[in-house]
């Protein structure tokens, strides 16, 4: 096999999140500095910024540290029936259950199911379900249909690819391509407002000036037809407003939002919108609040990636301290949403 094709398997395994090749290699993500295993949880990097090494020692000649999500310099205990399970969650036509895993490795159900999840970072469902949705992204893109790429990424059926909403059929596709993408700026009091929509719900929301609106929609939707929001979104705009402006009773419960991220990305931001107005949580909190005690810095990584401002509340994590750490839109508003939430009494 050439350099070039060993690389590019490689790369597969990372995207895949592929634990079965746990210990044929390593990869290292320049912008960090930190290099994993092929099964590791973590946010895919950018292609461009990872270089692959035979193994750990290699990777730490070369300067880089190991991450302290997957260990990927440690061994773990009974990493042979994890990797054979990863390798049957991918190939099999039919997702194997937990107790079936669970006999193929000798251990009982819940031993089995706690293993994995340490090591891999998942359960064997998410896992199995990150698998199927990296490989629909990956299909849409170049597939004749979208029943082509449902059944070449492992769903049983349309029903269920479509059931998953977790999928987001059209927003995978390369570019958005076939999505109507409806848009509208609106005035708040901490500035203009981006707010992108489809017609399942909210997908974007940003602090953007309307001079900037048609950069930002064709940077992230390029092939998607934009369409101006019409009266039934121009409500959920409103909606919008309200959560920025602090009016919790108009924008509780009339807003949808149609977002979609990895399993871990999704956790955290299930767990930021049920922080109460006006208090804060440091990223360590949030990550034992989720069941990942050594993640903060992955925390921190899915705030980053939250593309629904003040809807999905990530202003309200701080910094271990108490300080207002960095926010994508600004710490003035960042401090201007707390003071605001803090004086109506944490009503939102």
């Amino acid at each position: 096999m050439s350099v070039a094709a060993r690389e590019n398997a490689r790369w597969r395994s990372v995207c895949e999140r592929d634990g079965s090749a746990r210990g044929a290699f390593v990869y290292a993500v320049r912008t960090t500095g930190v290099y994993c295993s092929p099964g590791c949880a973590t946010r895919r990097p950018r292609r461009e910024n990872v270089l692959f090494y035979d193994a750990p020692r290699n990777a730490e000649l070369a300067g880089y540290r190991p991450c302290r999500r997957c260990h990927p310099h440690r061994t773990p205990p009974h990493v042979d029936a994890v990797t054979r399970a990863c390798r049957a969650l991918r190939e099999a036509e039919e997702e194997p259950g937990l107790a079936r895993l669970a006999r193929d490795a000798g251990l009982s159900p819940g031993y089995f199911q706690r293993l994995f999840k340490k090591q891999i970072g998942l359960s064997p469902k998410e896992y199995a379900r990150a698998v199927r949705r990296e490989r629909l992204r990956d299909r849409l893109g170049g597939a004749g249909c979208v029943s082509d790429a449902i059944y070449a990424a492992g769903y049983g059926s349309a029903s269920r690819a479509y059931a998953d909403k977790s999928a987001s059929l059209s927003l995978y596709r390369r570019g958005a391509k076939g999505e109507v993408i409806f848009h509208a700026v609106a005035d708040t009091s901490l500035g203009e407002i981006l707010v992108a929509m489809t017609e399942r719900g909210v997908c974007l929301v940003e602090f953007l000036d309307s001079r900037e609106r048609e950069a930002a929609l064709r940077r992230r939707f390029p092939l998607a037809r934009l369409e101006a929001a019409d009266a039934r979104q121009a409500a959920w705009v409103g909606a919008v407003v309200a959560y920025v402006d602090g009016d919790g009773a108009a924008a509780n419960g009339a807003l949808p939002l149609e977002i979609r991220g990895t399993a871990f990305q999704e956790k955290v931001w299930r767990a930021l919108r049920e922080i109460p107005a006006g208090e804060t949580r440091s990223y360590g909190e949030l990550a034992r609040r989720i069941g990942r005690p050594t993640s903060a810095r992955a925390v921190g990584a899915a705030c980053g990636a939250n593309p629904i401002a003040v809807v999905i509340p990530c202003h309200r994590v701080v910094g271990a301290s108490g300080a207002l750490t960095g926010y994508r839109w600004g710490v003035a508003r960042k401090e201007a949403l707390l003071e605001r939430e803090r004086g109506a009494g944490g009503q939102k």
